[in-house]
């Protein structure tokens, strides 16, 4: 199965088009789809030469029919790109694995639903992460309120390079909502200097590459607290999951399903 992975030469495409490599069945598909400031003409993946296209030339992309027929789309693009790429996916048939955050969501998901595809739509693709959302959930569907009273802070750490708030953090909002706290999305507190981040102990190593996101929760008189945090150093664990995405989809397609969004936690299920 072929697949193009766009976004390259950006880190975290690179690091799902190496995993592509090494998987097999699979095959890195030679064209990618690239931000409208990337001067350069390809990108080197494990020795395979990656033709990149700007956005103002997919139109000469699509006329050359460089679509891989039964292929799958990666795409860790750039936020601002979200909705115009999954358009661009949506008109040419190509099924499709969103691991780009941003965008307006609730169009990302009705645009697949008016098309005859399918699409893995995540903001995150870390499964462990993935199932610890879960879990939360869990809890907010059946402790409604538990955490009424009291007070939530939550401090992601990204790379410099990120350009939104985590995603993973957002969703993670409207779970506490449920547990009976009331916070906005705006109040999620984005690190990305590398010295507030060397101070936080993220491995100086990591300071190119990481995910850190903690959230406390305290009482109202301050005598109890709780504080869930999950840190990830690298890229790998993310990409290990877009593997798992794209088999997935790739069972979705073989069974004609079009249409249809799936998350994660779809992946993790299986179903």
């Amino acid at each position: 199965m072929k697949i193009m992975v766009n976004g390259l030469p950006g880190k975290m495409a690179g690091e799902v088009a190496k995993q592509v490599l090494r998987t097999e069945g699979l095959e890195l598909w030679d064209y990618s789809l690239t931000g409208s400031e990337i001067t350069q003409k390809t990108a080197e993946i494990g020795g395979n030469k990656i033709h990149l296209y700007t956005p103002h030339q997919r139109v000469f992309f699509a006329a050359d029919s460089c679509f891989p027929k039964g292929g799958i789309v990666v795409d860790f693009t750039h936020p601002s790109a979200v909705n115009s790429n999954a358009d661009f996916y949506c008109i040419h048939n190509l099924p499709f694995v969103m691991g780009t955050t941003g965008g307006d969501r609730t169009a990302l998901e009705q645009r697949v639903r008016d098309s005859d595809v399918v699409a893995v739509i995540a903001p995150n693709m870390a499964k462990q992460i993935v199932a610890f959302q879960a879990m939360m959930k869990y809890a907010a569907d059946t402790f409604p309120a538990a955490f009424k009273d009291y007070s939530l802070e939550i401090v992601e750490s990204h790379q410099k390079g990120k350009a939104d708030t985590s995603g993973t953090a957002k969703v993670m909002v409207d779970y506490f909502n449920s547990l009976g706290i009331p916070f906005d999305v705006k109040q999620i507190k984005m690190i990305r200097e590398s010295q507030q981040q060397i101070a936080m102990e993220v491995p100086e190593e990591s300071l190119t590459g990481h995910g850190w996101h903690t959230y406390t929760l305290k009482s109202k008189d301050g005598s109890v607290l709780f504080r869930f945090t999950h840190n990830v150093n690298g890229r790998e664990v993310y990409a290990a999951g877009t593997i798992d995405a794209i088999r997935f989809l790739s069972g979705k397609i073989a069974a004609g399903e079009k249409g249809k969004v799936y998350s994660m936690m779809d992946v993790l299920k299986g179903k």
